[in-house]
């Protein structure tokens, strides 16, 4: 984090969220740029029209990376957190999420899932488990894909956006 000057701060949510979105890294356009989680970049975007087709106030929730610095290519485009950098930021991630205590943690894509499993073991895959909450460090765990447009390959927008209404019938429950 060395030369870091906004890894947390009051752009990431409340402190009395009920839900946590665990994401891979800012993104170098993105959060690394503007200082707010998932926002500034087609990620961003994504997430936003995610959270407003599924009628979850963006302001409510608390958004965090498991990894804080935004980890680039040598060319300079974002990469994907190595193991050890998502090792290097697990005991922040533990720290925040005993601090916030959120009865929800939502994972978006796979490094943020590996990287809870790092705080407890969940036995989670993403393919296989998507939007379906588990038990998990005595609260729920639903395991989401990224909204960066890589993952819309994988997970289309319609089925993403199908994902984020199954999230807000569970987080009305």
């Amino acid at each position: 984090m060395e030369g870091r000057t906004r890894a947390l701060g009051a752009a990431n949510g409340p402190l009395d969220a009920s839900v946590l979105f665990v994401a891979e890294a800012p993104g170098r356009l993105g959060a690394d740029r503007t200082g707010v989680p998932l926002s500034g970049d087609q990620t961003g975007r994504n997430f936003d029209a995610f959270l407003a087709s599924a009628d979850i106030d963006r302001s409510s929730v608390f958004i965090t990376n498991a990894v804080l610095c935004n980890p680039r290519k040598p060319d300079g485009r974002n990469d994907r957190p190595r193991t050890g950098e998502i090792r290097n930021c697990s005991m922040h991630l533990r720290a925040l999420i005993d601090l916030l205590d959120p009865p929800w943690v939502v994972s978006l894509g796979r490094a943020a899932l590996d990287a809870l499993a790092l705080i407890e073991p969940h036995g989670r895959v993403l393919a296989r488990d998507i939007g379906v909450a588990a038990p998990w460090y005595g609260r729920q765990l639903v395991p989401l894909y990224h909204p960066g447009p890589r993952a819309l390959i994988r997970r289309p927008f319609g089925q993403q956006a199908a994902d984020y209404a199954a999230l807000a019938a569970l987080l009305s429950h």
